[in-house]
């Protein structure tokens, strides 16, 4: 039995091991990244195929015959196609639930930033403005306080539900807006609300959201012209969820204050994504799910993958 691994250096740069694969295959091979020409040479002799972020086309999958099982690297399966899978009888495996608190953290590390600009004043300091100031204390630029201001959340699932306890204990009044009811129990301090209510009353309004035809672009300039002057946008869900052109612009010409995002339409973003050319909008590069615990929880759960589809009760299955 032979695992491969397409593109396993994000999720291990070499501080975790793949050595426990030695008590499960006969064989395995970890790539770092995997070009789209190269997929098929790599993967031809692959009984166990695993992918975080290389595509794997229905054309691929008919092409790799001695091919038993997929398992991602990530909770999101989109770059598999999935039905194709299905009918070739292959099942494929995902990574849930593994980043919540990550994700949930980053959230208000960029909306830290956003209000309290620690980054600005670190820099300031350094530059030796705190040695020259005549006063025990400056500030660079205005800073404002979270508490009684309305945090608004567009998606409740597992990450929406963690963000909301946090805004909740910095004493921020909680808005949600989720299609799925089901999600609302258990909840009786946060207001669940139409979409329109949470974009016009929030003070901040933090994505959550799948990536779905109804969520492509969802924020453009007609969501952004709802939004309060004084508000921040915080994007951990999906890049494709905004309007990177329409955010720009709503940046620059003063219709939110700010945003911090941690996705982008494409990654690495090409070099004239418009949200690069503003100093209002924060941007980390994908790494709200890769701190070491979150990603030893996912190598754990691809473990608990490999090890039921070879028990042959495969779990997780998105197919």
């Amino acid at each position: 039995m032979k695992l491969v691994i397409l593109d396993g250096y994000t999720e291990n740069p070499g501080d975790l091991s793949w050595d426990w694969l030695n008590d499960l295959v006969d064989e395995y091979v970890v790539y770092d990244r995997t070009l789209p020409e190269d997929v098929l040479e790599r993967s031809k002799d692959a009984d166990i195929l695993v992918t975080n972020k290389t595509v794997l086309t229905g054309e691929m999958l008919r092409s790799l015959p001695k091919l038993k099982f997929i398992s991602t690297l990530s909770t999101g399966y989109n770059v598999i196609d999935t039905e194709v899978a299905k009918k070739l009888g292959i099942p494929v495996s995902n990574i849930p639930a593994y980043s919540t608190d990550a994700v949930a953290q980053l959230v208000f590390a960029l909306l830290l930033e956003l209000t309290n600009h620690v980054a600005i004043h670190d820099k300031s300091v350094k530059d030796g403005e705190w040695t020259s100031c005549v006063h025990f204390c400056y500030t660079k630029t205005p800073l404002c306080e979270l508490r009684d201001k309305t945090f608004g959340i567009v998606g409740f699932g597992k990450i929406g539900s963690a963000v909301a306890q946090i805004a909740l204990a910095f004493g921020m009044k909680v808005k949600a807006y989720s299609p799925n009811t089901r999600t609302y129990n258990g909840f009786g301090t946060v207001e669940f609300t139409d979409l329109e209510d949470v974009i016009r009353t929030s003070d901040v309004i933090s994505l959550h959201c799948p990536l779905t035809e109804k969520t492509n672009g969802l924020v453009n300039s007609d969501f952004l012209s709802k939004m309060k002057k004084n508000a921040f946008l915080i994007n951990t869900s999906r890049g494709p969820v905004i309007n990177e052109a329409d955010l720009k612009k709503a940046l620059d010409e003063g219709v939110i204050a700010g945003a911090g995002v941690d996705v982008l339409s494409t990654e690495p973003p090409k070099a004239d994504n418009p949200l690069l050319f503003t100093d209002k909008c924060i941007i980390t590069p994908h790494i709200a799910w890769a701190s070491f615990e979150a990603r030893t929880r996912l190598m754990g759960i691809f473990k608990d993958n490999v090890t039921a589809f070879l028990d042959g009760k495969p779990i997780n299955l998105v197919n």
